[in-house]
């Protein structure tokens, strides 16, 4: 196995579709569709978005996105090929993701996960996360929590 690559990539191709895809079917079996906050491609591709990939040996196995907002930046799309948990993709999207925002001056990062993924919960609280109040257009929502992480210069 080659080391992961990670890189800003568009999300408009056929294999990161078929992510995004399966990332959906997946949120679609824990929650109910008013609780999954997913952006579209049109959102991913937009200006105020970096769009990154994970891939091994030429294969997608993780994306991850960042909203640029007026004040923070919030993470979007954060999923990892099941296949490939195991490799530290998610810990690896997340610092590249974190240096994106630093490199822009965005010093707070915030964002929706759901709790039934606690995989994902863990990944953010090890990585310095806090829980917060919904924020944006966020409302409190069972199924949500709410995520935040100051970003040294």
């Amino acid at each position: 196995m080659q080391t992961p690559i990670i890189r800003i990539e568009t999300p408009d191709q056929p294999d990161v579709r078929d992510m995004l895809a399966e990332g959906d079917a997946y949120y679609a079996t824990l929650y109910p569709a008013e609780s999954n906050h997913l952006v579209d491609i049109s959102t991913l591709q937009g200006p105020q978005t970096s769009f990154y990939v994970a891939r091994v040996d030429g294969r997608l196995r993780g994306i991850g996105a960042i909203l640029r907002q007026q004040s923070y930046g919030e993470i979007k799309r954060m999923y990892v090929d099941p296949k490939a948990r195991g490799l530290k993709l998610g810990s690896r999207l997340l610092a590249a993701l974190e240096a994106d925002a630093r490199a822009v001056g965005i010093t707070c990062l915030r964002l929706e996960t759901g709790v039934r993924q606690p995989e994902a919960i863990a990944l953010y609280v090890k990585s310095g996360y806090r829980e917060i109040a919904p924020f944006g257009a966020y409302q409190l929502d069972p199924h949500s929590l709410y995520m935040e992480k100051t970003l040294d210069a």
